[in-house]
């Protein structure tokens, strides 16, 4: 697929998804939404991609939500079972927010506002970089849109109960202070610097042995609201991996006892 809306760039190992329609304030209309579905399973699908940056076009906005005035065109539904069948099976209305199959590492370079489905999609990465100018918000509360991709599942996990009722009930904005104080952003840095710095660290990752990394962030993933018992079971599953892997994890083992550093053939997968 050729992409109107997206910047789909692969150095190495490390994609740079840039969300391009700088003049809207990258916000995502339908033909944004149709492309982010082919971008991020392109990414899921390439053995050569190991880390996935996803950030704006400019300084000012990484993503100011969905299109209001794409959605606006947009007619009442005549078939509820159409439409609810539809919204099942969506991997999203604003991109790939429904699902969680994608276990090699994310990190989001938040350039300015991230609001709404904006703030939504900074929560689909693992990592997020934040410039001093970003900002966040749930603000389609003002709209009366509810949050459908991922809001009131995500949050709370990132910044706990209370304060992402708050968000959520309030509709406050944020500045990047308050986003780290919280635990929203994991590092804050001069504007202008935060993709430069978010594809320094996925280079890094995309250096380390990649088998673990996925086997522990789908453990994670699989993990999220169940029992502890079920949780650790599903660990203790993902250990089988490390026997299954081409570089095995004798390699990095077998390396520590001679004191030398491993190498990693097929990069730890």
């Amino acid at each position: 697929m050729d992409y109107e809306t997206l910047r789909y760039e692969q150095a190495a190992h490390v994609v740079t998804l840039t969300y391009d329609r700088p003049d809207q304030h990258n916000a995502v209309n339908r033909t944004m939404n149709a492309e982010l579905h082919d971008a991020w399973q392109r990414f899921r699908d390439d053995d050569d991609a190991f880390v996935l940056v996803i950030t704006g076009a400019g300084e000012t906005t990484f993503c100011a939500g969905w299109d209001l005035a794409d959605a606006a065109s947009l007619t009442e539904t005549p078939d509820f079972d159409f439409f609810r069948t539809s919204v099942y099976n969506s991997p999203g209305e604003c991109g790939y927010t429904r699902r969680a199959d994608i276990f090699k590492p994310v990190i989001a370079a938040v350039n300015g506002y991230a609001f709404a489905a904006g703030l939504e999609t900074a929560l689909l990465a693992d990592i997020r970089i934040a410039a001093e100018n970003a900002e966040f918000g749930a603000l389609e509360r003002r709209w009366n849109i509810v949050g459908g991709d991922g809001m009131t599942v995500r949050l709370p996990l990132v910044v706990g109960f209370a304060r992402a009722m708050e968000l959520l009930i309030t509709g406050r904005r944020i500045d990047v202070h308050e986003a780290e104080r919280i635990g929203l952003v994991n590092e804050v840095v001069s504007r202008g610097r935060a993709l430069a710095r978010a594809q320094e660290l996925a280079r890094e990752i995309a250096a380390l042995p990649q088998g673990a990394i996925r086997s522990d962030k789908e453990s994670v993933l699989r993990g999220i609201g169940r029992t502890l018992e079920e949780r650790l079971r599903i660990e203790a599953e993902m250990t089988l991996s490390m026997f299954l892997r081409r570089d095995k994890h004798t390699v990095g083992a077998s390396a520590f006892k001679r004191g030398e550093q491993p190498e990693w053939p097929n990069h730890g997968l």
